[in-house]
């Protein structure tokens, strides 16, 4: 497969999986609608900045982006819903869990 359909196709993929509308993954990528809608209709082709931001969007790495499938080996059920859950958290939110658990860490 060309680069060209792989990145649309797995973007398409990924917001499935996560149930992610395209505004959602714009509002946490900040990147605007008219540029995703460009990609996912094969008007343009993501640099890599742009396609890292799509990635900390998703809460995967850029690996993990190009994976045949994105199943992490060894992972729970309770992991999968604690990385489908900051995958769909804003920025700010991310940041206040991280707070959170930094908190934990320290007692």
């Amino acid at each position: 497969m060309i680069i060209e359909d792989f990145v649309p196709d797995r973007i398409y993929e990924l917001c499935k999986k996560r149930q992610m509308t395209r505004y959602r993954l714009s509002q946490l990528t900040g990147i605007e609608q008219s540029t995703l809608s460009n990609l996912m209709t094969r008007k343009s082709v993501p640099n890599v900045i742009t396609l890292s931001r799509i990635c900390d969007g998703f809460g995967i790495t850029l690996s993990q982006f190009f994976q045949e499938s994105d199943e992490l080996p060894d992972i729970s059920k309770e992991q999968r819903f604690v990385l489908d859950t900051w995958a769909s958290l804003s920025e700010m939110d991310r940041k206040l869990v991280c707070t959170y658990v930094q908190g934990l860490q320290r007692k």
